[in-house]
């Protein structure tokens, strides 16, 4: 378990006495499922809590000081449900645009309605042009005191809850990158008829989710209304996802935890012949595999959290990085603990309620929130130069990079214009890489643990080798994108290495850090991956490998049991109280 600073933990702490029993919240999540509807009473709780004044910055008045603090609290909710968090915590997401370039006044009366719990929404995608920002249909026409809005905005999440939207619409003829302005729309000030919510869109997963449209016609704006000048809406929308793209990461960290705690109560206490299935070699190498992609996703979400603040020149890489990387990990790792439980896994009315299948299905669009992975992949190879040339002299921030690695640690206060399209540096945690593992040979680590730096090391070097190679283009090949899903790796990779040498002296006598037993894990998972992407031999085994499988399975499968931590830097977790029900899977 981490060791945050006490007002972080104490915050985590009255959050979970403020969602109460986790049994009770898995009837009444599955009951909302297979009505598919909206979970207004969790969100209400979370009204309670004050959980809203974390999307607004503290100089409007909120408690947006710490975006580290800031993704234990989403987190703590998504383990639970990744529903309620969506619904939620889409008002963050609406509003970011506001923080980076809206005027005082905006900022301040926004954050009025986000203070008292107002949701707000995000309305950039639309029926004929998705994630193509660029050529937006949807139409701001300048009229006597401000503009005229046209158009339809879908799916769009919180379309018909919120009654305030942040609009890109286009303000140029031709659209394109300057052809865009963003706006505030405040349905209680549109004249009636001016616009209408379309229905509810069904979902797969999130299925009670405000998932709807919004049409616009004639509906009239004040001038005051736009955010930022008139054309820079695409520059502020890509500045603002730089915020909520790693944020994202939160979603795929509770899905995880609660699948990984589901999946070791399982086969902590499912009896084949009379053993139960954790003593098998096959369901614990799943376990540990699986613990060991959660901890690399934690590790490269904190880092990139952190980052936002230390490191917010390069946000332009961090944030696709993290976005892309932590879906996909948890994806696959929800695909083999799937297997472990068999029928269970998609089964609804069985095995705590059904809660397995739940949270695949609702994960399942992560990939795609705030940019899909091949679009953040896409913005990640566009800086192939920078990040090759960044590499080989060796930049990097050394108090930015040590800020952000120092997990529990004070940030230094985010400044929201030092938000760039293009990271001028690169990646200051990668290509500090060389230097920082060769500074492993000074010191005294676990066994086999400098072997898989040195091999990440070299990996990082033949991959830059690699994106040497590729030049950027408006139709990247699929060759470059296995790059960037192989720079993902590294990245989280490197931030698993600062964050064990970082926190090992404050962790000590915890089990998943004896013996450097998560890192030791992590690197091993993400090595292995690496070679899968890039083709490449896989690695020979480190010393210690082949004892890492059994003691790492155990402890998760204790933690799910007894609701202790189930990842390095996470928190504990309550237990139900409430009898889950269904088939206990013995």
């Amino acid at each position: 378990m981490t060791a945050p600073r006490t007002g972080g933990r104490a915050e985590v702490s009255i959050l979970e006495e403020t969602l109460g029993d986790p049994g009770q919240a898995a009837r009444e999540n599955a009951e909302l499922d297979a009505a598919e509807e909206f979970p207004a009473a969790t969100c209400a709780r979370l009204d309670a809590f004050g959980l809203a004044a974390y999307y607004v910055p503290a100089e409007f008045g909120g408690k947006l000081d710490d975006h580290e603090v800031f993704l234990q609290l989403l987190r703590t909710v998504a383990r639970r449900d990744v529903s309620a968090t969506v619904a939620h915590a889409k008002t963050y997401l609406g509003v970011a645009p506001v923080w980076v370039s809206g005027s005082p006044e905006q900022a301040t009366g926004v954050a009025d309605v986000v203070l008292s719990a107002g949701p707000v929404g995000w309305a950039l995608s639309e029926p004929e042009h998705g994630a193509d920002l660029l050529n937006g249909s949807c139409t701001a026409t300048p009229q006597a005191g401000g503009y005229r809005l046209d158009g339809v905005k879908w799916p769009i999440n919180n379309a018909t809850r919120a009654d305030l939207l942040t609009v890109l619409a286009r303000t140029g003829e031709h659209g394109g990158a300057r052809g865009h302005s963003l706006f505030l729309f405040d349905k209680t000030q549109a004249a009636s008829g001016t616009w209408r919510a379309l229905p509810k869109v069904p979902t797969h997963g999130i299925r009670g989710i405000d998932i709807s449209g919004i049409e616009f016609t004639g509906a009239g704006l004040p001038a005051t209304a736009r955010i930022g000048a008139e054309g820079t809406g695409v520059e502020t929308v890509l500045r603002a996802l730089q915020l909520t793209r790693t944020m994202c990461a939160v979603l795929s960290l509770g899905a995880g935890e609660h699948a990984l705690r589901l999946t070791g109560r399982f086969v902590a206490t499912r009896l084949i012949q009379r053993r139960p299935l954790i003593e098998r070699p096959y369901p614990a190498a799943i376990l540990a595999q699986s613990a060991a992609q959660l901890a690399a996703v934690e590790a490269a979400a904190l880092v990139g959290s952190r980052s936002i603040h230390s490191l917010t020149e390069e946000m332009s890489v961090v944030s696709p990085v993290v976005k892309a990387l932590a879906p996909t990990l948890v994806d696959s790792m929800l695909a083999e603990l799937a297997e472990l439980l068999g029928a269970r896994s998609f089964l609804t009315g069985v095995y705590e309620h059904g809660a397995f299948q739940k949270v695949r299905r609702d994960h399942q669009v992560v990939s795609i929130f705030d940019g899909s992975t091949p679009v953040n992949r896409a913005g990640l190879i566009q800086q192939y130069p920078r990040l090759v040339r960044g590499f080989a002299k060796g930049a990097a921030d050394t108090d930015g990079l040590r800020e952000a690695v120092a997990v529990g640690e004070p940030v230094r206060n985010l400044d929201h214009t030092a938000l760039t399209l293009m990271s001028r540096r690169g990646c200051s945690l990668v290509q500090s890489l060389p230097g920082f593992v060769a500074s492993l040979d000074t010191r005294t680590v676990p066994n086999g643990l400098a072997e898989h730096a040195h091999v990440l090391c070299t990996v990082v070097e033949q991959l830059h080798a690699l994106m040497a190679d590729t030049r950027p283009g408006a139709r990247p090949p699929m060759a470059a994108y296995e790059l960037a899903a192989a720079y993902e790796l590294c990245y989280a990779g490197a931030a698993c290495l600062h964050l064990w040498c970082t926190g090992e002296s404050g962790h000590q006598g915890e089990p998943l850090w004896e013996d450097g037993l998560w890192v030791r894990a992590a690197l091993r998972m993400l090595l292995a991956r690496i070679a899968d992407v890039l083709r490449m031999p896989k690695p020979a085994a480190a010393p210690g490998d082949d004892r890492i499988d059994g003691p790492l399975s155990l402890l998760v499968a204790e933690a799910a049991q007894t609701g202790a931590a189930v990842t390095p830097f996470g928190d504990p977790m309550p237990l139900p109280v409430t009898e889950l029900g269904g088939p206990s899977g013995r």
